[in-house]
């Protein structure tokens, strides 16, 4: 099984982030066994700015189709420790295996955590 800590890691150091310095990158694993990195890249209009946890989630749909689901993601932010923010959820919520189960680790207090989308998100917006 990849380290998907260690791939998130990697990616947090590509990138572009001049303006909040939160350096965050993404890995993932997909339930077809695609894995897919990203970060975050900042823009000076804040709203273009696009978070590592979306970055990668789109790679995925771009390579694997509208039909991408995802079974494990990490996120990482290099001198920082925080898990996925609301935004961020509710589109890992959309690509999220049934039921929520899709896992999601992060660090806290150095030390990886694992919650299900589930957990982190117990009412998700649908249509």
């Amino acid at each position: 099984m990849p380290d998907l800590l260690e791939l998130a890691d990697q990616a947090a150091r590509k990138a572009y982030a001049p303006y909040s310095k939160f350096q965050v990158g993404c890995a993932l694993e997909t339930a077809a066994g695609g894995l897919y990195t990203g970060c975050n890249v900042e823009n000076a209009s804040y709203g273009l700015t696009i978070c590592a946890e979306r970055n990668t989630i789109f790679q995925a749909v771009a390579a694997e189709g509208p039909q991408m689901k995802i079974a494990r993601l990490a996120v990482v932010c290099i001198g920082h420790e925080f898990p996925p923010c609301g935004a961020c959820r509710q589109v890992i919520a959309e690509f999220s295996l049934l039921s929520g189960s899709t896992e999601v680790i992060f660090l806290r207090a150095g030390q990886p955590i694992t919650r299900s989308l589930a957990e982190l998100l117990p009412e998700t917006f649908a249509l």
